[in-house]
């Protein structure tokens, strides 16, 4: 009898803890519901009334599981006996707000205007105007994110990739969004005008403008040329960094500009391509859904190729030097076969890795910029 006992009891609680599962992907569909204007319907294996234990047979060991492959419901990971990822929040306030900002992006736009900071001078750069002007660039790029998140919060609710977001998810109203981008945007103009000086602070709110209102309002919904036409924003932060310290830009910084302009529509248009189905579901004129995949492979494949002569223009125009040139044509060399067999063998799981590679491959490029910069002044002080 006892051994009775304990099997019903671990049978209770495993029914207790499928239960839940289900109430929590219930509420997902509610939700899903409220942010598409549809209710995704609920797979038949899983309609049986939880709140009985006897009587009707309990949901069936996959029934989760069924759930997400036919609704793509998101992946279920199970932390413990009573929580799971799918919570009704995505995580504490303060996570919430920092996930507007986009972090990830963030810092890697703000590293290359670190880089074009510690380019543009022989010594180190001034403590103050390094930590004001990554800060100041840093709460800008915050700030026009956040409202990027605010204008697209409809959009990113109808992508898998955006919908945990929490504009998307309706944590946080627009009211407070808003705000906090002000907030942002505000503290941001004043320490780039305290600490560096008014050429770095016109140059950055006008980037900010450029992205958050011109791309994201006009350009995006309205062309598939929109990431090459709006690159040019995010192809900006060595340009800040420079004129941070010298209060100029001259000739070498605009090249940096230029390989992160070239660089951006083969970086992001493999995204598109792995993602297109929720592309066009969001209505958004991606370059694959409007003039096909093929056509976009190509393209990826062009702007490649043009991509490995410009990263080579830092070693023709003097601002580098041959450790640099190494680094590049190596780099280079990987990049166009990226996207060579990215054209020849399309598969998304590729995409997505090209994608992937395409990040850590600018980072490179830039972490060989500083080191050659300064290997140049060592080996130049060791000659004198």
């Amino acid at each position: 009898m006892r051994a009775l006992r304990l099997r019903r009891r671990k049978l209770s609680r495993k029914w207790l803890f499928r239960c839940r599962a289900l109430r929590q992907y219930r509420a997902h569909f509610i939700y899903n519901e409220n942010a598409t204007g549809h209710r995704p319907s609920i797979h038949p294996d899983v309609r049986s009334d939880c709140g009985a234990r006897s009587g009707r047979a309990a949901a069936p060991r996959g029934a989760a599981e069924k759930l997400r492959r036919d609704h793509g419901g998101g992946s279920l990971r199970w932390r413990s006996m009573n929580t799971t990822t799918l919570d009704a929040r995505s995580g504490t306030p303060l996570s919430q707000y920092v996930a507007l900002t986009k972090p990830r992006v963030t810092c890697l736009a703000v590293f290359c205007a670190v880089i074009g900071m510690f380019l543009a001078t022989p010594g180190l750069v001034p403590w103050p105007v390094l930590l004001g002007g990554t800060v100041g660039i840093w709460l800008l790029s915050a700030a026009a994110f956040a409202l990027n998140c605010l204008i697209e919060q409809k959009i990113d609710a109808k992508m898998a990739r955006t919908a945990r977001r929490p504009s998307a998810r309706g944590e946080i109203s627009r009211l407070r969004i808003l705000t906090f981008a002000f907030v942002l945007g505000a503290l941001g103009v004043w320490t780039l005008c305290t600490f560096t000086n008014a050429l770095t602070m016109w140059l950055t709110l006008a980037t900010f403008i450029g992205y958050a209102v011109i791309y994201t309002i006009f350009l995006k919904p309205a062309t598939p040329q929109n990431i090459v036409i709006g690159g040019a924003s995010g192809a900006m932060p060595p340009a800040l960094g420079w004129a941070a310290v010298t209060g100029h830009v001259p000739g070498d910084a605009w090249i940096l500009v230029l390989i992160i302009f070239v660089w951006t529509p083969p970086h992001f248009w493999a995204l598109a391509l792995y993602r297109r189905k929720e592309y066009a579901k969001s209505g958004l004129p991606m370059l694959p859904n409007t003039h096909g995949e093929a056509y976009t492979r190509l393209h990826i494949l062009l702007y490649s190729i043009v991509l490995f002569p410009v990263t080579l223009l830092p070693f023709i125009s003097g601002m580098s030097d041959v450790l640099y040139l190494v680094v590049a044509v190596s780099l280079g060399a990987v990049f166009v076969g990226y996207a060579w067999k990215l054209y020849t063998r399309y598969s998304d799981a590729f995409a997505r890795k090209a994608f992937q590679h395409s990040i850590i491959y600018l980072a490179l490029l830039f972490a060989a910029l500083l080191v050659d910069h300064y290997a140049r002044i060592r080996i130049a002080d060791w000659l004198v």
